[in-house]
C-alpha cells in the first residue's frame, strides 16, 4: 500500500498529494523543530519574520519535513516556480498537470526563499506587527491571501502553542524540542580583549572555542584543512547557510586563522563608523573584520561587492545620512 501525504502549498486554495517515505523514516514534529529552529531564528534576525511563524509554516507545509517536495527538492514551503525563477525545478500534478515547483540545493535555501516570498508588498502590513505577535501574523497571512483555508491561522497558532514555538521569538528555546540542543558551555569561560570590542570565548563540549565578536555574533577560527562542510558537521550547522553568513560559496577554501561566523553578520556598525583601507585588504576582508554583511558594506559606499579598494580609502560602516 502506497503511503501519501497531503501538502498545502503557498498558492492559496491548492492541495498536493505526494508519496512520502516509509513510516519508519518519518520525522516527528519534535525532530523537525530541533533540526530547523536555529535556521528559523536566523531568518527572523535577518528579515524580521517571527521564527514561530516560519517554523509552524514549515511544519504544516512539509508535513514535518516528510513530503516528497521536502525530501527530493528541499522545498519545505511548497513554493511554485515563477517566470523569474532560474533555479532548479521539479514537476508534480497540482492545479495543472506537471505543475512546476522550485528545487533548492539545500533546505536552508528554501527557508531563505520563504522569507523573501513574505517580503513582497502584499505582506507589508505584517511587518508593522510586533515580532512576538504570532497570532497577528497568523491572521495577517490569511488576510493577505497566503491561504484560502479559513482554519489556516488557527492551524499555525495551534502548532505554535502546542510546541511552544513562540519562545523562539523572544530568544528562548521550546521545552519540547531538545533533540538538537547544543552541549552546554563549560563553566570555565574566559574573557579577553581583542580587536575593537570585548570577545567571549566559550569552550563548547570540548570542541574548538566559539567566540563572540563585539559581544554578540558567534564565530570560530578556521584551522588548516577546514571546509564549510566539515565545520558545519562539527558544529551542528548547515554548510550552505554557514557559507552564506560569511559571504562565500559553500565550496570556498578556508584559510587557517580565518574568522568563520556562525550566525548572520550585522547590517551596520555603530562603532567605529568608518574604516580606513590598509594594503592587502578587500571589501570582503573588511566585512569579516567588522562583522558587517558584504552587500551592505558595498552598498553604503557605492561599490560592487567584488570591487577593489585602494589603501587609504575611508569606508563607511553604516548607512550614509541623506
Amino acid at each position: 500500500m502506497r503511503i501519501v501525504h497531503l501538502l498545502r502549498t503557498c498558492i492559496p486554495g491548492t492541495l498536493l498529494l505526494l508519496p512520502v517515505a516509509a513510516a519508519a523514516q518519518r520525522l516527528t514534529a519534535e525532530d523537525y523543530i530541533a533540526r530547523w529552529q536555529d535556521v528559523a531564528v536566523a531568518k527572523m534576525k535577518e528579515h524580521g519574520i517571527p521564527a514561530s511563524i516560519t517554523l509552524a509554516q514549515g511544519l504544516l507545509e512539509s508535513g514535518n519535513g516528510n513530503s516528497v517536495l521536502a525530501l527530493k527538492a528541499n522545498n519545505h514551503f511548497g513554493i511554485k516556480c515563477t517566470p523569474d525563477w532560474s533555479g532548479g525545478k521539479v514537476y508534480h500534478d497540482d492545479d495543472r498537470r506537471n505543475d512546476c515547483f522550485r528545487k533548492y540545493r539545500d533546505a536552508a535555501d528554501s527557508y531563505e526563499d520563504h522569507s523573501r516570498f513574505l517580503l513582497r508588498p502584499r505582506y507589508a502590513d505584517l511587518f508593522t506587527l510586533k515580532p512576538t505577535d504570532y497570532k497577528g501574523w497568523a491572521h495577517g497571512l490569511k488576510k493577505a491571501g497566503y491561504a484560502t483555508d479559513p482554519r489556516y491561522p488557527q492551524k499555525l497558532i495551534d502548532l505554535i502553542e502546542r510546541y511552544e514555538l513562540h519562545k523562539l521569538d523572544s530568544g528562548q528555546r521550546p521545552a519540547r524540542a531538545t533533540k538538537a540542543e547544543p552541549p552546554a558551555p563549560a563553566r570555565n569561560t574566559s574573557r579577553r580583549r581583542g580587536g575593537e570590542a570585548d570577545e567571549v570565548t566559550l569552550n563548547v563540549g570540548g570542541a574548538r572555542p566559539v567566540e563572540r565578536h563585539a559581544g554578540r555574533i558567534k564565530y570560530v577560527t578556521a584551522r588548516q584543512g577546514d571546509t564549510f562542510t566539515g565545520l558545519a558537521e562539527e558544529l551542528g550547522q548547515i554548510p550552505g547557510l554557514l557559507a552564506r553568513w560569511n559571504d562565500q560559496d559553500k565550496g570556498s577554501a578556508l584559510q587557517e586563522g580565518q574568522v568563520v561566523f556562525l550566525q548572520p553578520k550585522r547590517n551596520s556598525v555603530k562603532d567605529p563608523a568608518t574604516h580606513t583601507v590598509k594594503a592587502g585588504e578587500s571589501l570582503w576582508s573588511i566585512s569579516q573584520r567588522h562583522a558587517i554583511k558584504l552587500a551592505k558594506l558595498a552598498a553604503y559606499n557605492g561599490l560592487a561587492p567584488d570591487a577593489p579598494v585602494r589603501p587609504g580609502t575611508v569606508l563607511s560602516l553604516r548607512k550614509p545620512r541623506r
